[in-house]
């Protein structure tokens, strides 16, 4: 009887519902013609060119966070991150063993490009990889949303309606330059686009022709994917001759809460205290005398490293301390044919976002900086838990616990 109910509510609503939506298609024809067009006419972009990008293209109505005219946005959820849930889960087997076999086949396979734009950026070509592997399984991830049906979706009615409608110009105006035909313009369902997935803002100041024919297609040319990556990373700052970092071992006398860039120091400072690299190795003598940082993206509960400033380079290109050990870790796999880290992902307590948001709430009151109640665990969250667990006398983890939510009010 309940079924027949719903299934009876459902078919009384549903012609209400398709006439909703086909208003809300109809004010999306509207703001495309009124608002989008100038805005874009003004930005170099032709009429055939604006026609062209939206011919057939309609809302996509199954894309997160939207908010159709007249509806208030909807209310967050809680939320788990693998950043403080469980760190091991981003460096699976399958996921380093599949990108750094498939890398291993790339070099080989893209040897000259790959060559070429590390002369020019004076990035190595195993970052170069190793973000590429990262970004889309190296051209062979399906990307299969239309960029201008997502980033028109999602500027006419998103939480982030501004910022798409900006990105959304872009892509128009990356149409009118012809890197690529329209229609092969495919993007993530978030509108990055392409291979090295770019937003469209990126792309007008990062991507670069690799193969030399006048553009950069990011979606169908891997020479043109390998220099747009390597052009990003240069342009943001990439120290040539450095390396990422180095998985070293911490001891117990050196405090977590050592940890992030805003402490670095020269890496031979880190050695006197007792760091050293986890293979026995000296660090090199030219990396010895430049700054380092100390990392441990899980706190005491995982492998420690000491990062140079290209790591945060790395992170520049997605803002994940996890993603950027990822990139280097691959990277370093594909050229050298390192294997795992030497130590251990310790278990660590499986949190929701909300929790940890509130636990940094509760540090600001007490005068932490954690750099912001984002329910992240970026470092400044970590160093001051760490902080917080040694003004009472515990022994820092610096990282989030289960227990300190009762703690921490």
């Amino acid at each position: 009887m309940i079924r027949a109910l719903l299934l009876l509510a459902l078919l009384c609503a549903s012609p209400a519902a398709a006439q909703n939506r086909a208003q809300v298609e109809g004010q999306f024809r509207t703001w495309l013609e009124q608002s989008i067009w100038p805005a874009a006419k003004a930005k170099g972009v032709s009429r055939r060119t604006f026609e062209g990008a939206f011919d057939g293209v309609a809302l996509d109505w199954d894309l997160p966070d939207l908010v159709p005219p007249g509806t208030k946005p909807p209310k967050s959820r809680p939320q788990s991150q693998a950043e403080f849930g469980a760190p091991a889960r981003y460096f699976s087997r399958g996921a380093l063993d599949g990108a750094t076999s498939v890398g291993r086949q790339m070099a080989r396979t893209h040897a000259t490009a790959l060559a070429a734009t590390e002369r020019k950026t004076g990035v190595p070509a195993r970052i170069l990889l190793a973000i590429w592997g990262r970004e889309s399984g190296y051209g062979r991830a399906a990307i299969p949303h239309d960029a201008f049906r997502v980033l028109g979706t999602k500027g006419f009615m998103s939480t982030r309606a501004a910022y798409f409608t900006q990105e959304l110009i872009a892509l128009l105006q990356i149409a009118e330059a012809g890197h690529a035909p329209s229609r092969a313009m495919k993007s993530s369902w978030a509108g990055a686009l392409g291979q090295p997935q770019f937003m469209p803002s990126n792309f007008l100041e990062y991507a670069a022709d690799g193969d030399g024919d006048g553009h950069a297609d990011i979606w169908r040319s891997e020479a043109d994917t390998i220099a747009s990556i390597g052009s990003y990373l240069a342009k943001h700052g990439w120290q040539t001759g450095r390396d990422w970092g180095f998985e070293v071992t911490l001891p117990a006398s050196v405090s977590c809460t050592l940890e992030g860039p805003d402490q670095a120091r020269p890496i031979r400072d880190w050695a006197a205290m007792g760091i050293s690299r986890i293979n026995g190795k000296p660090f090199p003598d030219h990396e010895a005398r430049a700054k380092g940082s100390l990392l441990l993206p899980a706190g005491r509960n995982g492998p420690a490293f000491i990062v140079t400033p290209n790591f945060y380079v790395l992170k520049d290109y997605n803002f994940s301390d996890l993603y950027a050990l990822f990139v280097g870790h691959v990277g370093d796999r594909i050229q050298y044919g390192m294997g795992d880290f030497t130590a251990p992902w310790g278990k660590v307590d499986s949190l929701l976002r909300s929790d940890v948001a509130a636990m940094q709430t509760a540090l600001e009151r007490l005068g932490h900086d954690v750099g912001g109640a984002d329910g992240l665990a970026g470092f400044k969250t970590r160093r001051s838990i760490g902080v917080w667990q040694e003004s009472r006398g515990a022994p820092a983890t610096c990282f989030p616990e289960a227990a300190m939510k009762s703690a921490l009010r």
